[in-house]
């Protein structure tokens, strides 16, 4: 349960109240911006490699590189006011060409431009005046051959700077430290040959890289070159795979860009090669207040461009900006709000187990909703965020509990009578779990321990673009490494469901978070209805268990036969004799592992047997399987726990219901 003010608490349990409700609109989804990039520029330039920067004076440095026919030259731009108006269509010619691949970076007024030649020169040329003037090429190392497809670097915040290339299928990289360069340092990865690779600094050097494995299949990873951040001082991590194509699949990966304007945020190019073949960047950004290494990545999602080379991207105060050699794309960090407050008319929540909704009415009376997704309504196109916040008038003026997030599924006008209103549906994180599907296969744990339960959870939710959190887990959840394999086309909830039926833990849902619960018999409760908070109407049920013998077959690798191990509710087995249910399950190899199967099944249908619906005052700090406490003298209660899954400001699904309805601003004694 949410924490609540003395005077917040005291206002939800009188008997005369006036409910207060708070909600506001952003252009969010699931935590982060929704970025509507705006095209800036559209011209005729050839796709082929290049790269982008942004120095602290905000102006805008472009390189790039012409195809072979044009002899590979090397150009660069300086746009200083970049924005709407701006002429980005003027390139200098750096003097130099031949060049195989270039990249660029930059900290405060510092430049850097690196390129590779065909005759394996690596050069830097450097500007230390926002890129208005530039120093003479500098040479610095020789690569191992011209065959180099990946190339990047990055500045730390003391000056330092990394250059990393990959060379066919090695990754190197090349430091600039106290004012010299050191010699270049090949990784310890055995991959097939590498084609992209962009960097971005924060404690350690992060990467994004696009290749092949030593099967021919093609990846795209994230890897961490350590700086004492996450990993040691000149440590690899182990390469960590974001998306994977079989090598016979026609799907390739190409061309790595990063960037961390609020989290990291990635672009890539997927090719196909097949009917009808395209080449396509994609991006992907990471889940807020995960770090790299944790490697939890929202699904990537197709960016409307036909493009070989990809999409450089970079960032500065409130713009986050593409570009490739033809294009210059912006788009606003800062989500666009707006507050419905003074508006409503009628607000609904519903709350369940895989599933909730909140409807809100708004008065259109004067016209202010005609256009939602519009000029100042932008912050009410589909797919935006509503912050539900419910609450109460009290001693101390209008209160809130911060609640959850919803986005929006659809808008209805209606117009009768001379009233006018905008209707908004929403829906909770299962909506976006139940449209996640798996783009290809995934599978965990055939030969060794890789990942455990949750790991496969917090990850599955992160591609739907959700926190894995935990308020209260079992051993079994982050212990047990099944054997776990997600087939293409797979829906979210199917996985989700079958990875819970693994443990005794629920999960439920508020914002951009997935909360884990572990419900156990002895939890103690958060609250307590009929006493000083009343009960209007309560309805109170309680049933035989669905099932109260669980068999569970797996399979003994040491005496290499099938093991049966037996769970039981003795006394519900004497009331109603058994009710059996047969599982087989090869993950299985021990007997503990058995019975906390079985126990697992018990306890599920422990929690269904009982149920029913209170109505109450809305409790603007109930979340779903909090323990209450129960007094209702007239029906044999006296504070009896109740478990399950509760709701807060509104309705919730069985095996318990709090209902509380209410219009804001209405002063109500009672609730029905």
């Amino acid at each position: 349960m949410r924490s609540l003010s003395p005077s917040l608490l005291t206002a939800q349990q009188e008997a005369s109240y006036t409910p207060y409700v708070n909600i506001k609109a952003k252009s969010r989804l699931a935590n982060i911006t929704r970025l509507n990039w705006e095209r800036l520029y559209a011209g005729t330039e050839a796709d082929y490699f290049h790269s982008l920067t942004i120095p602290g004076d905000g102006s805008l440095i472009r390189v790039r590189v012409t195809p072979p026919a044009d002899s590979r030259k090397l150009y660069r731009q300086r746009v200083v006011n970049p924005g709407p108006g701006a002429d980005f269509s003027q390139w200098v010619y750096h003097n130099q060409y031949d060049v195989v691949t270039t990249t660029s970076c930059s900290l405060g007024a510092e430049v850097s431009i690196f390129w590779i030649k065909r005759t394996r020169q690596i050069y830097q040329s450097k500007s230390t005046d926002y890129g208005a003037s530039w120093g003479s090429p500098e040479l610095i190392d020789y690569s191992p051959t011209s065959a180099i497809y990946g190339i990047t670097a990055a500045y730390q915040p003391n000056g330092s700077l990394a250059l990393f290339f990959a060379d066919q299928s090695t990754l190197y990289v090349k430091q600039y430290l106290n004012g010299s360069w050191q010699n270049k340092i090949a990784w310890d990865k055995t991959t097939g040959d590498l084609s992209g690779v962009a960097t971005v600094y924060d404690g350690d050097w992060n990467l994004f890289i696009t290749g092949k494995d030593t099967a021919g299949n093609f990846k795209l990873w994230s890897l961490i070159y350590g700086d004492g951040g996450a990993s040691p001082t000149g440590s690899w991590s182990e390469l960590t795979p974001l998306a994977s194509a079989p090598s016979d699949s026609g799907f390739e990966y190409h061309h790595a860009f990063l960037a961390k304007p609020d989290v990291y945020r990635g672009f890539f190019i997927e090719k196909f090669s097949g009917t009808e073949a395209y080449s396509r960047p994609f991006w992907s950004y990471t889940i807020p207040d995960t770090d790299f290494a944790d490697n939890r990545w929202h699904e990537p999602v197709p960016f409307n461009l036909s493009s070989e080379y990809g999409l450089a991207i970079a960032y500065h105060g409130n713009y986050d900006w593409l570009a490739n050699p033809s294009g210059v794309w912006r788009a606003k960090l800062t989500a666009e709000s707006l507050d419905l407050t003074a508006d409503i008319l009628r607000v609904r929540q519903e709350l369940s187990q895989r599933e909730s909704w909140l409807t809100v009415e708004l008065n259109n009376s004067d016209g202010q909703y005609s256009s939602p997704g519009e000029g100042s309504l932008k912050a009410l196109a589909l797919g935006s965020e509503l912050q539900f916040s419910p609450g109460y008038v009290t001693s101390g003026g209008n209160e809130v509990s911060p609640g959850a997030e919803f986005w929006i599924d659809a808008s209805e006008h209606t117009s009768a009578g001379g009233i006018a209103s905008l209707i908004l549906y929403a829906s909770d994180g299962w909506s976006l779990i139940k449209h996640w599907r798996a783009r290809c296969q995934f599978r965990w744990n055939k030969d060794s321990d890789e990942m455990s339960v949750k790991d496969i959870l917090a990850l599955v939710l992160a591609r739907c673009g959700l926190k894995l959190e935990i308020k209260s887990q079992s051993s079994v959840l982050d212990s047990y490494y099944p054997d776990f394999t997600i087939p293409p086309g797979s829906r979210g909830d199917a996985v989700i469901s079958k990875l819970l039926s693994f443990v005794p833990d629920v999960i439920f849902i508020e914002g951009s978070k997935a909360y884990v619960v572990n419900p156990l018999p002895n939890d103690n409760s958060v609250y307590s209805y009929g006493s000083s908070h009343p009960i209007v109407e309560g309805r109170y049920l309680k049933g035989g268990w669905e099932l109260n013998r669980v068999q569970v077959e797996g399979y003994d690798p040491v005496n290499d036969k099938p093991m049966i191990v037996d769970s039981f509710s003795w006394d519900e087995i004497n009331r109603l004799y058994d009710r059996l249910r047969q599982l087989e399950d090869r993950n299985i190899n021990g007997v503990s592992q058995a019975q906390q199967r079985g126990e697992v099944y018990l306890r599920q249908a422990e929690i269904a047997s009982s149920g029913g619906i209170i109505h109450t005052p809305p409790n603007c700090g109930q979340q779903l399987y909090d323990v209450i406490e129960l007094t209702d003298s007239r029906a044999g209660l006296n504070g009896e726990n109740k478990e399950g899954p509760r709701a807060g400001f509104g309705l919730s699904p069985p095996p318990w219901k709090i209902r509380g309805e209410a219009s804001p601003g209405k002063s109500i004694r009672r609730v029905r």
